[in-house]
Parts: C-alpha cells; structure tokens; sequence
C-alpha cells in the first residue's frame, strides 16, 4: 500500500529531525543520564516535528539497546512501538476526546503495569482542547503519576493551557523550520524517490510551507502525482497561485498609475478561477518582500527566493519609495481583512488596486507626504510631473441661424443688414435630449467597474450630437473618468447599448438656473430693505 511523503520520511531517530537540535540534544542528554521527566509538553506550530519527536521518545524509554541517546529501532520494543503492535504507548487526540469523562477513563488506566515495554507513555495531542473540569481533573495524575507513566502533551496553542499544567511539565518549543533545512530535505527526498525538482519550485514549495515540513511533503506529493519533473510552474498550479510575472505585471501598472490595466489583470485572474483572498494574500507578501529588498541591504536571509528571483525584486523595489511600500501593505492588508465580509471578492479586490492606482482618492496625511515625496524625488532628478487634467468638454457646435422671411419689396423699411443674434439659451438647451438608456448603462457597470458605478447613482445623461454629456453632482467623477481605461469602460457600456461609439463629457450647469438664483437673491434684498432688515452678502 502506498505511503504519502510526511509519513514514509517520518523521522525515526532524534538526529532526523530537522531543524530542532537544541531540542532533540536535550532530550538525548536526558535519556543518556537516566533523568526521565513524568510529563513533557511540546509546543509549537504545526508540522515542526512534536509529534514526531514524542513518539521517538516513547520508543527510546522503552528501547532495549539505548545508543547514546537514541532508539535502536530493531529491538523488539522498537519494532513493535513502531508499527502500533505494542498497547503501552497510547496516543489520544484532545480535540474529539476532551470531557472529563475520557480523562477519568485514562485515568483509571494508568495504574495498570506495562504489559510488554518499561514505561506506558501517553502522547495526548492538542491537549489546549480539553475542557477546564477535564483538565482539573487531569492534574493530580499529571502532577503525581505511577513511576510506570510518562505523559507526552502536544499543543499548538500553549496559551490556552491553564499554568498549572505548564508548571508539571518541561517544556520544549520547537521553532518553525527554515526553507533552507526545507529545501535540503525535499533534495534528499528526491533522490531516493527518482523524481526530478528544480531549484525554483523547492524554495517556492519552501515558502508556501511556512515553515511546517508535513506542509511542504504533502504539496510536494501532489506535485510529484502530476508530472515527474516538478518545476515552479507546476508548483504553481498545484497551489493555485497566480505567478510571479502577474504580481509583477500588477506592480507596473500600481507604478504607472493605470488602473486600467491593474482592473484588466484581476479581471483575467477571476476569470481563471483564481481565488481573490489568495490574490490578495500573495499581493501582500510580494509588497513586503519589496519593501524588505528596499529597506536592506541583504535581505537573502528575510526573503525566501531564488537569486534571481532577488535581483528582480531589487529592481522592481528601486522603482517605488518606502512611504509607497508601506501604504500597498495597508491597503492591502485593510482589503484582506474586508475581502471575507464583502459581497463579491472581487469587488474589495478592485477598490484595493484602485486606490494604489489611484493616491489622490486618499486624503489622509500619509497620502499627502507621499505625494511631497514624490515631488522632491522629481524635483532633485530634475523632472517635471504631468498635471491630470479634467475631463474634457465638448465644443459646442453654434446653432445654425434662423431662416428670415424675406420682406415684401414695397415695404418702406430699409431691409435688416445686422447679423443674425446668437441662438437663445432655450434654443441650444433643446438641442440636448435626455438619454432614454442611461440605466441600462449604470446595469452594465455595476457588473463590470464597480467604482464608476458608485460614482454614477443618482446622475442622468444627455445626448448632443457625438457627445453623451453626464450630469452629476459628484465630484470624484471627474477624477476618475479623466483616466482612459476608465473613459474607455463607459464609452464601451455606452456602445452596449446604443450599437454606436460616443463621446464622453459633462454636462455643464444651465447659465439660465443660475440667473434665476441670482433674481431671487436680488427680490429677497430688496424686500429686506423695504422691511429695514440690512443683509450682508459675501
């Protein structure tokens, strides 16, 4: 029957284990010298060897040819810890066995002598699961248990143990392990297992482990049931990662201030089943490592990647200032936070790029010194910054003049030499019509850009000729459909419905409104000062 990775490479002996020597050193002194403690409590994430080294313990108290410290793995006792033959090694998991009713069943069974080895040994596995009238009733046996005993508790939240159970133990905290002894494992493994793996994908599989080798052995069996040759594309796709190159591409268009191109690539990533809290995630992290390869001068030791992995993000992280690292890393932090509470992943997903692309939607101080930064650094290197401009207007076309009648030529006036007068205000405003579509429009948008969307409820749309003139009191409109991406998403929605391309503008406030405000300013005065009220306009 075939085993997977984690439990075929399993360690069996302390000098196995990776990445937990100042442990497994202590716990072979220990046993060297005969000093055997009734209780150890291991502590630590997950898939860092607690386990592991438990059950290496429970084989070495009962070893029958101790070696300096370690099991001898061919005594009968060994053997038969090992494949679960022997009954006085007991492994129990705290989480489905947690009321006090199993501790009192436990209990009981430890005043029975060893049948087969020295000691009975109890590995009790996230022991922070227990009930607190459980673990109460725990603590006596756990304080004074028969000599026979050894009780061996794994936890990866020690912080949820009441004291009183820390203080009966000695306590080992076992650290995550490195991608460097990750890496060195998955080499060794790949040797003897005649499978093939690239540099890139074994650190990629490193960093994606997070420092638990179970982690790393079970993505690695699944990469290596896919194709016998595992690089980082293969990696990749296992995970479900987007890659490097669209974090990259997502960065120069965070850089270049396009947001259409960001929206663009998320869009894409959607499309192709990828997880946006994935996204998200990795989005974040790739901005930290920027951050790290600007801040230090070495970061091989803080950044798990390949060197040329490195010298990309070293050139990628010249191209940004700090302020504008670290503000990425809270937006993007911000939006992980809100991505699991929002109506559609992808929309939070779209807001975040958006106001990276975007530093003038953020009005807080920090976007302020941002933007000084920016303007001293372009100043220094003796550039000029291009000022946005508004959206544009359209030209209005001047009404063609009325027809005249011609005069009868008996008629005794001279005829009318003058030009003809400019077109009434009435006349040009009935040269707009309303536009009948404009909800289905904002429909469209809704679906596609969110943010124009927002920035849309409440406003009507005109037609003048080419032109579909906007009408809204919103001031973040212009600031966003001055960009082109932007423009070109409204102008596509537009041609949904109408079948035609039009121009975008907006519709400017009627001369005739404001006229009419100014003629009942003027009553309301007069009418105070015949009443002897002195008003002040200012």
């Amino acid at each position: 029957m075939y085993q997977v990775l984690y439990r075929k490479w399993r360690p069996q002996t302390f000098s196995d284990v990776c990445g937990q020597s100042m442990i497994t050193a202590a716990l072979k002194n220990g046993l060297r010298a005969g000093r055997i403690a009734h209780a150890y409590l291991f502590t630590g994430s997950r898939g860092t060897g607690k386990t592991t080294c438990a059950k290496i313990l429970a084989k070495a108290v009962n070893c029958l040819d101790l070696q300096d410290g370690e099991p001898c793995n061919r005594c009968v006792n060994c053997k038969g810890i090992g494949d679960g033959t022997i009954l006085d090694v007991v492994e129990m998991d705290a989480a489905s066995n947690n009321r006090v009713d199993d501790i009192r069943a436990l209990l009981e069974e430890v005043n029975f002598t060893p049948s087969a080895a020295r000691y009975r040994v109890y590995i009790v596995d996230e022991v922070h699961m227990l009930t607190p009238n459980a673990a109460n009733a725990f603590l006596k046996t756990l304080e004074e248990p028969p000599a026979h005993v050894v009780f061996v508790l794994a936890t990866t939240e020690v912080h949820k143990l009441p004291a009183t159970i820390v203080s009966r133990c000695q306590r080992f905290d076992f650290m995550r392990l490195s991608p460097g002894d990750i890496v060195a494992r998955i080499n060794h493994i790949a040797e003897h297992e005649n499978f093939t793996i690239t540099e890139d994908a074994a650190f990629l599989i490193a960093r994606l482990a997070d420092g638990s080798m179970r982690d790393a052995l079970s993505l690695l069996d699944k990469c290596i049931s896919r194709s016998g040759e595992v690089d980082a594309d293969v990696v990749a796709g296992v995970a479900g990662l987007v890659g490097n190159d669209y974090l990259f591409e997502l960065s120069k268009a965070v850089r270049e201030k396009d947001s259409a191109s960001a929206l663009s690539i998320i869009g894409g990533l959607h499309e192709s089943s990828h997880d946006m809290e994935r996204l998200c995630s990795e989005l974040t992290e790739f901005y930290r490592n920027l951050m790290i390869a600007k801040s230090v001068r070495n970061p091989e030791s803080l950044i798990t990647a390949t060197p040329s992995e490195l010298e990309r993000l070293r050139a990628e992280a010249g191209c940004y200032e700090l302020p504008e690292l670290l503000h990425c890393i809270e937006t993007l932090q911000n939006a992980l936070e809100r991505i699991n509470y929002g109506v559609t992943r992808k929309i939070v997903m779209e807001m975040a790029v958006l106001r990276l692309c975007s530093p003038q939607l953020d009005a807080t101080a920090e976007s302020l010194h941002r933007r000084v930064c920016a303007l001293e650094s372009a100043a220094k290197a003796g550039r000029v910054l291009a000022v946005q401009s508004d959206v544009a207007e359209p030209v209005s076309q001047p009404a063609k003049p009325e027809k005249t009648a011609a005069k009868p030529a008996d008629a005794k006036k001279p005829a009318d030499t003058k030009k003809p007068a400019a077109p009434a205000a009435d006349e040009e405003k009935e040269e707009e019509t309303e536009f009948p579509g404009w909800g289905d429009v904002l429909e469209i948008l809704g679906a596609s850009c969110h943010p124009l969307y927002g920035v849309l409820q409440g406003s009507s749309a005109y037609l003048r000729g080419d032109f579909v003139l906007i009408d809204t009191d919103n001031e973040l409109f212009k600031s966003l459909v001055v960009r082109d991406g932007n423009k070109k998403v409204l102008a596509e929605a537009i041609k949904q419905v109408t079948g035609r391309d039009y121009r975008i503008g907006v519709k400017k406030k009627s001369a005739a409104r404001t006229e009419t405000t100014q003629d009942a300013l003027s009553e309301f005065i007069r009418t105070s000062a015949d009443m002897g009220v002195k008003v002040d306009v200012k």
